[in-house]
């Protein structure tokens, strides 16, 4: 989990010399007099324990009355003692059996029978429940369809085939995917978007001994709180320049040189990412710990004073005001620190690149302060990307270029879920039930959070 400064492992604290502290091979001398010994007493309040967390309100509750196995004939009830505990039930398949009565009438011998339900896919005996449960468990638990079909064999003797669990979701991606064009075309609209991408194994029919290196580019929406996931087969900048070709407004990226030609374009600006710049510093560390600290703890004055600006203001404008009071001056002692030193230092080394780095993006690091809506760093789409680098652990790969870009369906809407504190599968579950009542125009009312921001 990323802290507000980077990674754990990216963690710094200051070293401090500490002259209690004995050093190790220091040689230690004998104490000439015995310590004297004093009694010091002092009164606290104490704390009251919280107590145990209340459990949520809207589980089903299910009562037991256990009266004394005494006699209570005759007396009063003065109360009672209330015990609440968890139970597990089980999930279940249940099959739903829809009955249509037929009717003939006498006269035209005309044959009258109720309408079927619709359901999500046309003859499928998948209803919208267990098609959200089990593309939900995929992505959002990373749980590969040969596990989740040997849990349903152990649980309910249903063995299905994993090609059929596979049509099904492709099926679903399918009717998803003019939803998808419309969260597609709101984050083009936002005018602020932070973009990464991130690698992902496709099976190719032209590589039959190894699979193919497929790109899942990530664009997140930090206002609106969407992300958007479109799988392309390589790293250049074919597929994202042609996605954002009539984009205009704000792109946060880190120092990959594609997003240098996509800024070119008019009408983007780019903005930086901190966390990147720092992390060179901090690889930097072992090899040149006085520089590098220096420098980090610069970010880290840098990160507590962004901290306390969010804390105190959500106004945008007031932000970047602030923002350019106390942390701009911070980013300019920094060059300017940097090049006073880069010439004593090798560029090929780790704090040489790291100071090369910072020098190349320091333009696209001050456009991060130019608008109040903009991120510090590219932490959050970060943070959108993991659940995908956790799937590819557990499923490895892609079955094919398309099926790749289903998953990408998934994901963004997954990650759009998240961001918004949505059930993913009550979610999907409601979209695959209403999404064929909806005409193109409304399809946005389907989006997560759509109720939240209106």
């Amino acid at each position: 989990m990323k802290l507000i400064q980077g990674f754990k492992s990216e963690r710094f604290v200051p070293q401090t010399s500490n002259h209690a502290q004995l050093e190790l091979f220091a040689p230690v001398e004998a104490p000439t007099e015995l310590p004297q010994q004093e009694e010091i007493s002092y009164t606290r309040n104490k704390k009251k324990h919280p107590g145990r967390h209340a459990l949520p309100e809207n589980l089903p509750v299910r009562e037991e009355i256990i009266e004394p196995a005494q006699d209570t004939s005759g007396m009063d009830k003065i109360g009672e003692e209330v015990t609440e505990t968890l139970e597990y039930t089980p999930a279940s398949l249940v099959k739903r059996r829809v009955i249509r009565p037929k009717y003939k009438k006498k006269e035209t011998s005309q044959i009258i029978i109720g309408e079927l339900p619709e359901r999500p896919l046309d003859k499928c005996i998948a209803e919208a429940s267990l098609l959200a449960y089990i593309i939900m468990r995929k992505y959002v638990e990373h749980m590969p369809f040969y596990r989740q079909i040997q849990g349903f064999t152990r649980d309910f003797g249903w063995n299905p085939a994993a090609s059929t669990l596979s049509d099904w979701m492709r099926e679903c991606a399918i009717l998803l995917e003019p939803l998808y064009n419309v969260l597609k075309q709101k984050i083009l609209e936002s005018g602020y978007i932070q973009v990464d991408e991130s690698p992902i194994k496709v099976l190719d029919k032209d590589k039959k001994a190894s699979a193919h290196q497929g790109y899942q580019w990530v664009y997140h929406d930090p206002v609106h709180k969407l992300v958007l996931f479109n799988y392309n087969k390589g790293r250049g900048q074919n597929g994202p320049k042609q996605l954002l070709s009539d984009y205009q407004g704000i792109l946060q990226c880190d120092g990959y040189f594609v997003y240098d030609n996509i800024g070119a374009q008019p009408g983007i600006v780019l903005a930086g990412c901190l966390v990147h710049a720092r992390r060179k510093f901090f690889d930097a560390k072992d090899s040149d710990p006085i520089r590098a600290e220096q420098a980090l703890k610069w970010f880290k004055e840098i990160y507590t004073i962004e901290r306390d600006i969010k804390e105190n203001t959500q106004d945008f404008d007031l932000r970047k005001q602030q923002r350019n009071q106390r942390i701009k001056p911070i980013l300019q002692r920094i060059r300017n620190w940097i090049e006073e030193n880069s010439l004593e230092v090798l560029p090929k080394s780790a704090i040489g690149k790291a100071m090369t780095y910072f020098i190349r993006q320091y333009p696209k690091l001050e456009n991060a302060l130019i608008d109040g809506r903009i991120e510090l760093d590219n932490n959050k789409i970060e943070n959108s990307i993991r659940p995908m680098a956790l799937s590819r652990k557990n499923f490895l790969f892609c079955g094919s270029h398309r099926a790749a870009q289903h998953a990408a369906i998934f994901l963004s809407f997954f990650g759009s879920c998240k961001l918004h504190g949505v059930n993913p599968r009550v979610w999907l579950e409601e979209t695959l039930s209403n999404i064929k009542d909806y005409k193109i125009n409304d399809l946005e009312e389907l989006l997560p959070g759509y109720q939240n921001e209106s």
